[in-house]
C-alpha cells in the first residue's frame, strides 16, 4: 500500500506556508509600524506571508 499525500513526514513540509504564527505576524506589523509595544496579541490584523 502507498502512503497518502496528507501523511508525509515533517521533513517534506518545506513548501511555502500560507499561515503565519502569531509572533511572525507581530513582527510583520512592527515593520509596518501598525503594532506598538503593549498592544494585545489577540485579534491581530491579517497579514500576507512574505518569503
Amino acid at each position: 500500500m502507498s502512503l497518502h499525500n496528507s501523511l508525509k513526514g515533517a521533513s517534506s513540509l518545506g513548501a511555502k506556508r500560507n499561515v503565519l504564527k502569531r509572533q511572525e505576524r507581530v513582527e510583520v506589523l512592527k515593520k509596518r509600524k501598525e503594532w506598538r509595544e503593549g498592544d494585545r496579541v489577540f485579534n491581530l490584523k491579517k497579514t500576507k506571508f512574505v518569503a
